[in-house]
């Protein structure tokens, strides 16, 4: 009985190159790469349980352990079913630089997101800005990163694009981040009032940050209107064209409130008598 188990775990199921695979190898492997995947997941465990990282440090750091792992496991598992990888490398070593060459963007984005995930110049749930589109980071994967526009589309990346293109990251020192709204009013309009009513206007409002304090500035004397610019903060930075309307809506009703016009465009138009 014992003979014929074991004639069972040493039958050669193929062979690749001098290397024999047999049962007892398969088994050795399975049970290998259980192992491997239990240890990631208690290493993920003991990762997002520290209170010394945020969460973007977190996914940073369990990514590169993962990454690693995933070689190292290769190369080991490789081993022990007796496959030689330097051997497999160095006999494919032609075909890979071929593949390579027809591939070099794709290595570019693998290494582009080696070095998202090193630097942190951009980190989960950050709102970053490029060719246009202002986006959160939603996962930064080896050769792609996903992020999800203000419209609540997931757009897929690669990596390249944001290593090598200038783009704007809104959070990456601190979430609070300034912007502002433009404001016309008549020329008839009490210019010190109407900075009061949109100063405190802007205060109620609960989006807005209360330090930095928010500020008005009168920029210009249009044709037809005066222009200010109200600056505010707000942490609410992916969603922060919500809250202009908001603020734009109540602005229109303290002015109206407050007996502060809206102008329309007006032109001045003399007509010339003939006779």
């Amino acid at each position: 009985m014992k003979e014929n188990v074991k004639d069972i775990l040493s039958y050669q199921l193929f062979k690749i190159g001098d290397a024999s695979i047999n049962l007892t190898s398969i088994i050795f492997l399975v049970v290998f790469i259980v192992a491997v995947s239990a240890l990631l997941r208690f290493v993920r465990k003991l990762i997002y349980r520290s209170n010394k990282l945020d969460e973007s440090k977190k996914y940073t750091f369990f990514s590169l352990t993962k990454y690693i792992t995933y070689v190292v496991s290769f190369i080991l598992g490789m081993n022990m079913v007796g496959i030689n990888v330097s051997v497999l490398l160095g006999a494919s070593a032609a075909l890979l630089v071929g593949v390579g060459l027809g591939l070099q963007s794709i290595f570019s984005d693998f290494v582009s997101g080696i070095v998202l995930l090193l630097d942190s110049s951009v980190k989960i749930g950050d709102i970053i800005e490029f060719d246009g589109l202002v986006c959160q980071v939603k996962e930064i994967n080896l050769r792609t990163t996903t992020v999800l526009t203000r419209d609540d589309k997931y757009i897929i990346v690669p990596n390249s694009m944001l290593t090598k293109n200038s783009l704007n990251n809104w959070t990456h020192s601190q979430m609070n981040s300034r912007f502002e709204v433009n404001i016309r009013v008549s020329y008839n309009s009490d210019v010190k009032k109407v900075i009061e009513v949109l100063q405190q206007t802007t205060e109620k409002n609960t989006g807005v940050s209360d330090l930095p304090k928010p500020f008005v500035r009168l920029t210009e004397y249009a044709e037809s209107a005066l222009i200010f610019d109200v600056y505010f903060w707000t942490p609410d930075v992916f969603r922060v064209e919500n809250l202009k309307s908001d603020l734009r809506i109540q602005y229109f009703e303290a002015f109206q409130q407050n007996g502060i016009e809206v102008p329309f465009p007006q032109r001045v138009v003399h007509v010339r008598d003939q006779n």
